[in-house]
């Protein structure tokens, strides 16, 4: 299975990637939508193999799982061999 994220939920006066805890998101394959906090998105795509992605189409960049060594993992986009700001250029909620 894959999802769409679509928006972000950050929490905190840092608007970076570490503090978003929520993501809102659509199956690509029946169009259903959910929302997941950070633990339970990081969990999917690092351990069930889940796959995000953000965009469409051309645009499409897929979503990974940062582990730096003394905090919690946290997702971040990859495109053109580097990490990005991908998710921070979603609309919140």
């Amino acid at each position: 299975m894959a999802v769409e994220i679509t928006h972000v939920h950050v929490e905190g006066t840092t608007e970076d990637h570490r503090h978003i805890t929520k993501y809102r998101w659509v199956n690509s394959s029946d169009g259903k939508t959910g929302t997941s906090d950070k633990p339970t998105m990081v969990h999917w795509i690092d351990v069930k193999k889940g796959r995000a992605y953000v965009g469409a189409g051309a645009s499409t960049v897929p979503v990974g799982v940062i582990k730096p060594d003394n905090a919690a993992p946290y997702l971040r986009t990859y495109a053109d061999g580097r990490w990005n700001n991908n998710l921070l250029s979603l609309p919140r909620f």
